[in-house]
């Protein structure tokens, strides 16, 4: 199926193909997976070579009771004279087999029942979810005791059946809830209507992207049935003459061990029981991490902020701020917000990214601004950065943002908190998909206006009406939930929300994303109605120009976290000047006139990782020159409100250079 070859796949996944480079890999990766496999090897081996640390059989009553340690006895006798060391090395074998043979076999009930229910659905699903439920609730050690007793007789296997069958039903419900989102991705509905049967479904699509979840719940049930057999063990439940550590603890209680001084018998058994539920826990938060990219790189950003990755990012920011054909920009104080030179971008373990780089834009009161460029230019990263809503591993390097005389990256959490949703607010992309389901969308609507101290129900009612009114919902909407609202309407919903406190700046990223062109067309004049009214600033980001064209007073293009030019609306579409704007003007076909072919830009964009000396255009443009390649455009006015990043429209003085090597190259040519 190729619509599975685009599927994510956890990185565990690769553990099936080569497990011995895949576990050396897991080990240098993950210092718990080093840890937890370590102390799993080193209690197996003990196992295994029982026979060869000691020569006494565990059974044997043939020394003397209760001696202290020796060199023959290193943990001494029990009180009937069993050699200690020798209970503990073959008591390994049974509880560590009871442990991983529970952890198996309640690992493929819990698999197999959590996963067919979310793909079959239906009644099927309420069905088993109504066995979870049930199975879950009931007390899980009385349990086991009543059932390992009824069976004391049937041997070992009872014991491990009775421990897989009371452990499943966790890894079912955890299993079930991930297979359930993953039976709703794209992937899965291509493999559906291509013909594929439930199983190859299942074992083909949906268990690679579960492995990881597969194996964590694995080593969490193990450790639940080695708790298991050694709770029973250390109560009576079962066969106490048969060695275990378990076993051990019950004897050693049994005789008061603690009481004569004989604390070496119950610390051994209780030593390697702890080591061994700590081997599994280290080897499951390890494999969390590995299929879980944030946590995997959590640690490593910390120490990358604190070391090298802030000093990296620091200088890079710093040599953009000395270009020396580039002059620093206080912030403009008629603007209703003011960027100066803002460098932003992500921490990762290879060092930082900047997806924002030196940018210095005004949004001026009552205006609205739209924002354009290719996936992943930095125009939502900007936003974000000059909002400070950018979280982890996302960071503001340098540069300023300046709303209403206030730099909002200097403000403390709690003076941000007051002037978020007050001052300004953010409509994010696909936020209709934000609302919470469970709450009616007065509850939500009120939530930002209570926040900010209006707590009086007729005010809240009021206002919430009213906001109603500006997007165009019927008031009898209110007390509804999300799910009753169509895609549009939630939508308008979000920009309700985002305009309850009258805020002077609004940001939307894309608001209109996955909604059909007529949709868009209402909430955007919506929008526009609504700026006009209440006179707010609008900052607009969408990869759609046309629609940018039509609708804002003001355009800046950004490539390459850059801006490389920005005008009025009516002169950048008459009148375009960078070849990047050039293109992206001509990729939308004109509504009337002659039918032409149109192409798309050849090649990609640089990757923001590097530090780009030349324009980053140079390698995609059609007009490119030697000066191109070598330095940086500088962001230059043209005219009144027009200002391009262009070596075809700069000046002389802008093409003189700092760089000798740069004019002779120039002059040469």
């Amino acid at each position: 199926m190729s619509a599975a070859a685009s599927a994510p796949r956890p990185r565990l996944a690769a553990l099936g193909r080569r497990p011995l480079d895949a576990l050396g890999s897991l080990m240098r990766r993950s210092p718990k997976a080093a840890a937890g496999i370590v102390i799993l090897l080193v209690l197996s081996l003990m196992a295994i070579s029982a026979p060869l640390w000691t020569s006494y059989d565990p059974t044997s009553l043939a020394f003397k009771s209760m001696l202290t340690p020796s060199r023959l006895h290193p943990l001494g006798t029990t009180f009937v004279g069993q050699d200690i060391l020798s209970q503990l090395l073959y008591g390994a074998r049974f509880t560590m087999l009871i442990g991983l043979l529970t952890g198996l076999i309640a690992t493929l009930i819990g698999t197999a029942v959590g996963i067919s229910a979310a793909y079959f659905g239906g009644r099927f699903d309420e069905i088993v979810n109504g066995i979870i439920n049930v199975v879950l609730v009931l007390p899980g050690f009385p349990l086991l005791i009543v059932a390992a007793a009824l069976l004391e007789n049937a041997g070992d296997w009872a014991i491990i059946i009775v421990i897989s069958l009371t452990g499943w039903a966790w890894g079912a419900r955890v299993l079930r809830a991930q297979a359930m989102t993953l039976r709703r991705r794209d992937f899965i509905d291509a493999a559906v209507s291509t013909g594929e049967g439930p199983g190859r479904i299942i074992f083909r699509e949906m268990l690679p992207n579960l492995s990881g979840i597969i194996a964590a719940n694995f080593f969490g049930t193990a450790l639940y049935g080695v708790l298991s057999e050694s709770g029973l063990k250390f109560i009576g439940v079962g066969d106490v003459t048969q060695p275990s550590w378990g076993s051990m603890l019950y004897w050693a209680a049994g005789h008061t061990a603690l009481l004569k001084g004989a604390w070496w018998w119950v610390m051994a058994p209780g030593l390697c029981i702890a080591l061994l539920g700590t081997s599994f826990a280290l080897l499951n938060f390890a494999i969390d991490e590995i299929a879980n990219p944030k946590a995997a790189n959590a640690g490593r950003l910390r120490a990358a902020r604190r070391g090298k990755g802030r000093v990296l990012a620091s200088q890079s920011a710093a040599q953009t701020l000395t270009r020396p054909n580039m002059k620093i920009q206080p912030p403009n104080p008629a603007a209703l917000l003011s960027v100066r030179h803002l460098t932003a971008g992500y921490q990762t373990p290879q060092g930082p990214v900047r997806a924002v780089r030196n940018v210095s834009l005004d949004v001026m009161p009552g205006e609205f601004l739209g924002l354009a460029g290719e996936s992943g230019c930095g125009k939502s990263t900007l936003a974000f950065a000059a909002t400070r809503l950018l979280a982890e591993p996302g960071e503001v390097f340098s540069g300023q943002s300046v709303l209403e005389g206030v730099d909002l990256l200097t403000l403390s959490e709690s003076e941000l908190r007051r002037r978020r949703w007050k001052d300004y607010s953010m409509v994010f992309q696909a936020s209709m998909n934000v609302l919470n389901p469970v709450l009616r969308v007065r509850e939500q609507l009120y939530d930002a206006m209570q926040a900010h101290g209006v707590t009086d129900k007729a005010k809240l009612d009021a206002r919430a009406r009213e906001l109603f009114g500006l997007v165009g919902i019927r008031e009898s909407y209110l007390d509804v939930y999300p799910h009753q609202l169509s895609g549009g309407m939630k939508q308008r919903v979000v920009i309700a929300i985002a305009l309850a406190l009258e805020p002077k700046l609004v940001v939307l990223d894309e608001p209109t994303t996955a909604l059909d062109v007529v949709v868009q067309r209402q909430i955007l004049e919506e929008i526009q109605a609504v700026r006009r009214r209440l006179g707010i600033g609008i900052v607009m980001i969408t990869h759609d120009l046309s629609l940018l064209t039509e609708m804002s007073d003001r355009i800046a293009i950004m490539y390459a976290g850059e801006i490389v030019e920005e005008a009025p609306s009516s002169v950048l579409q008459s009148a375009p000047l960078h070849p990047y704007t050039r293109r992206l003007m001509t990729a939308f076909p004109p509504l009337g006139g002659e039918r032409t072919r149109r192409e798309g830009i050849p090649g990609r964009p640089p990757s923001l990782a590097l530090d780009l000396t030349g324009c980053p255009f140079a390698e995609r443009c059609d007009s490119v020159m030697p000066i191109c390649s070598l330095q940086k455009p500088v962001l230059s006015d043209l005219s009144p409100g027009h200002r391009v990043a262009c070596f075809l429209h700069a000046s002389p003085e802008q093409l003189t250079l700092a760089k000798p090597e740069v004019n002779h190259v120039l002059a040469s040519d």
